[in-house]
């Protein structure tokens, strides 16, 4: 720890901008960690806390605006790619979705407190078409908040944590050897989950004329379509396949009761 806080002190504003940008564009990187130790180390003198905040709060904004507008631009393409690191990349788009349907905009000023909503709340809402304006003022109290936070607690703490990275340093080897095998039953933890939902990550496609060979009773037993897509891509003057019936995702309970029990089912999303 006490290593860490001097890798911060040396290199201070550049790293700390740097990390917390990066966990922005959806990098895998412990931003809120960084803001602690710089918090603690704006109290301690050794670097300027309005400095430590302020790039916070800009390098989240600047990373935040860059996947609004990609996602904007790029659509559920670019939510696709963020979830690939995620276990189940249907749920972590679906659970993201589901917070914007509950929640609306409000869902800017927690996202950075939610694992996996944190990387997804900037690109839906861009891919959702919501204002810049609304954006930026939802976003900006969001990462206020969320370095007030972290940085704060780092500030407020900042001897508290010299006392435990104190304590790691005399721990030494057998703290060296916890933090490995936490690391190694965390790896095998992700692989076995892994393994158990790759039957989901392939989703089984159907032939568009074959579809529509099965639609005009061509091909024995009859078929419906059902449009599942999500709020934000359907709303009730939306375009759709003829003929296909509306499932909304995020009530998927009470509205599969609605489907036929004597013929096939085919879905179709964004």
């Amino acid at each position: 720890m006490d290593s860490f806080l001097n890798l911060i002190a040396r290199h201070g504003y550049v790293i700390i901008f740097a990390a917390v940008f990066a966990e922005a564009i959806g990098l895998p990187l412990p931003a809120a960690l960084v803001m602690v130790a710089g918090g603690a180390l704006g109290a301690s003198g050794i670097l300027s806390a309005p400095w430590v905040f302020v790039l916070c709060f800009g390098a989240m904004l600047l990373g935040d605006l860059i996947v609004y507008f990609s996602g904007r631009h790029m659509g559920w393409y670019l939510l696709g790619f963020l979830c690939k690191v995620s276990v189940n990349p249907e749920t972590c788009i679906l659970r993201s979705a589901e917070s914007f349907y509950k929640r609306g905009k409000t869902t800017l000023l927690i996202s950075k407190f939610i694992p996996g909503i944190s990387t997804m709340a900037a690109p839906l809402a861009g891919s959702m078409k919501m204002r810049l304006g609304q954006f930026l003022v939802y976003d900006t109290a969001g990462a206020v908040l969320y370095t007030l936070v972290y940085a704060g607690l780092g500030y407020l703490f900042h001897n508290f944590l010299r006392v435990i990275a104190h304590g790691f340093e005399t721990a030494g080897r057998a703290v060296e050897m916890v933090v490995l095998a936490a690391v190694l039953v965390y790896i095998g933890y992700r692989i076995r989950l892994y393994w158990k939902h790759r039957v989901y990550r392939v989703v089984p496609r159907v032939d568009v004329d074959m579809l529509a060979r099965k639609l005009r009773g061509e091909e024995g037993g009859q078929a419906v379509v059902a449009d599942v897509r999500s709020h934000g891509y359907y709303d009730s003057g939306a375009e759709r396949i003829h003929g296909s019936i509306r499932l909304e995702p995020n009530n998927l309970e009470a509205s599969i009761t609605s489907l036929p029990k004597d013929k096939e089912i085919y879905l179709y999303c964004t």
